[in-house]
């Protein structure tokens, strides 16, 4: 559940003021105060069921615009549900996320096409390893416009053929909403190495590759959301054995003799196992150390830095942050703007032209080469 922090920070000082009233009276008076923190800050509230909540909660949590995402039950009889209760099928609640936004920065209708993106809208008994009515596809909407666009938005799905059966995702009026209890929440970082097994045999990301990457239409973004590492035994088999030393071992490439230190191309550079895009040849420049170096990375959340012990005195190396490849390392001793100098082997790397950006899901980056 990704926090609204003042928002968070407003509710535990009435928590705090109410510690000592009646509870009934604490609770209604808070829900009084988020309805007009909501209405002060102009936030809407949007509500999805698309099988296992632990998936639904990662591709909206990175949504800029998007406060909060609350994993819990709806649609159904049973008043304050226990997930073992909602499991069962027989309280008529599917599992839901209820995310709340900010509409002057993403749309409902964005965040419609991300539900879509993120589901199987012809599976009328769950969705993937999970069967059952608790699994069902199904929009809440929360007015009238919400229920015209969700209605729009599965129109234009169903006229696009991208699916070969019909669309069954129902589209309802939101009714009562149960948050989940406190461990499904923010379950795919809490509890990471059993959400990625889950969700790795669960068939759904094969599904939505099948169905969206091999179009072409998912964008990078959605591409590194869905990466998960590669075996051992399958990295020696999809990289050469200078790449594998160099990314896995933390080895280094022999100077002046790799396939980028003197690379004028214009383009991007982008990890040699995820694609998550590193750097770009704007800001790249001739250090004389032989290696490809750049001034700055392109999308700096795409780096880690670590202390790198190995030698005397102690330096910093650059991971990225997905593949989690040893890169290189950065060093204060570059020209301006920024004073740096990453360090990159090549071997780390694969090279994007400009004229293929587009083509290869990287077309937001033309715009770096088309002011030039």
């Amino acid at each position: 559940m990704k926090s609204f922090i003042p928002f968070i920070l407003f509710l535990s000082i009435l928590v705090a003021a109410y510690a000592g009233s009646d509870g009934i009276e604490a609770n209604v008076n808070i829900k009084t105060e988020i309805g007009e923190q909501m209405k002060k800050n102009d936030l809407q509230k949007a509500t999805f069921a698309g099988g296992c909540f632990w998936c639904m909660e990662p591709p909206f949590e990175k949504l800029d615009g998007v406060m909060e995402v609350t994993s819990g039950y709806t649609g159904g009889m049973t008043e304050n549900p226990t997930y073992e209760e909602v499991s069962s099928g027989k309280t008529g609640h599917a599992e839901a996320v209820q995310i709340l936004f900010d509409p002057s920065k993403i749309s409902y209708e964005e965040l419609l096409e991300v539900f879509w993106r993120n589901i199987d809208p012809t599976d009328e008994y769950g969705q993937f390893v999970d069967r059952g009515s608790q699994y069902r596809t199904a929009i809440f909407y929360h007015d009238e416009e919400q229920k015209r666009l969700a209605e729009a938005s599965k129109e234009r799905l169903a006229r696009s053929g991208r699916f070969d059966r019909p669309i069954i995702t129902e589209i309802f009026p939101a009714a009562e909403f149960y948050p989940a209890e406190n461990y499904h929440q923010d379950y795919y970082k809490n509890y990471a190495s059993s959400y990625n097994l889950y969700k790795k045999n669960s068939g759904r990301e094969r599904f939505l590759e099948k169905k969206w990457e091999d179009s072409g239409e998912m964008t990078i973004e959605e591409k590194l959301d869905r990466f998960e590492k590669p075996g051992d035994e399958e990295l020696k088999n999809m990289l050469s054995p200078l790449q594998y030393r160099v990314t896995q071992k933390n080895g280094t490439e022999i100077p002046f003799r790799n396939e980028y230190w003197d690379n004028k191309k214009e383009g991007i550079y982008v990890d040699v196992v995820s694609g998550e895009p590193l750097f770009s040849s704007t800001d790249k420049f001739d250090s004389g150390t032989g290696w490809p170096s750049f001034t700055r990375p392109l999308e700096p959340e795409n780096i880690k830095e670590k202390a790198d012990r190995s030698l005397i005195p102690v330096r910093t190396e650059v991971r990225s942050k997905h593949a989690d490849s040893h890169l290189g390392h950065v060093f204060s001793d570059g020209p301006q703007p920024t004073g740096l100098r990453y360090c990159i082997n090549s071997a780390a790397l694969r090279f994007i032209p400009k004229q293929d950006l587009e083509k290869e899901g990287y077309g937001k980056y033309q715009s770096l080469f088309d002011k030039k």
